[in-house]
């Protein structure tokens, strides 16, 4: 079960680093790309705010990839676990407001939470 469980941080850190990178490197394109999508909607978000949104997800996306040795094991990566699941329940909404897919911020939500379960303290 570790194993799957550091699979499924890894693969949940690699979509943030992504994400965030997109939104911290190359904001123009993702605009344009999300403007396409959308019929020339608005995006929404400023520059400033969108570099906001990305350094929380490269704060999370950092924490998850931790083996922190606390007490309870695993904390550091829960705590990043429901951050990073936080945001994307608030990318959920943006996305439904907006009339788009939230598809990608349920599955990354969905992956957050198998996390979070799976790393749960348990009693013995």
């Amino acid at each position: 079960m570790n194993t799957l469980l550091w699979i499924a941080q890894i693969l949940l850190a690699l979509a943030f680093f992504v994400t965030a990178g997109g939104k911290l490197f190359a904001y123009d394109k993702v605009v344009r790309a999300v403007e396409a999508r959308s019929k020339g909607r608005s995006i929404g978000m400023s520059r400033s705010q969108a570099a906001v949104v990305a350094i929380a997800e490269l704060a999370g996306a950092v924490a998850v990839l931790i083996p922190a040795k606390a007490d309870p094991p695993h904390l550091v990566v829960l705590v990043a676990a429901v951050w990073l699941a936080l945001l994307m329940v608030a990318a959920g909404i943006y996305h439904l407001v907006r009339k788009e897919s939230a598809a990608p911020s349920v599955a990354l939500f969905l992956l957050a939470l198998f996390i979070i379960v799976g790393r749960w303290p348990r009693s013995h």
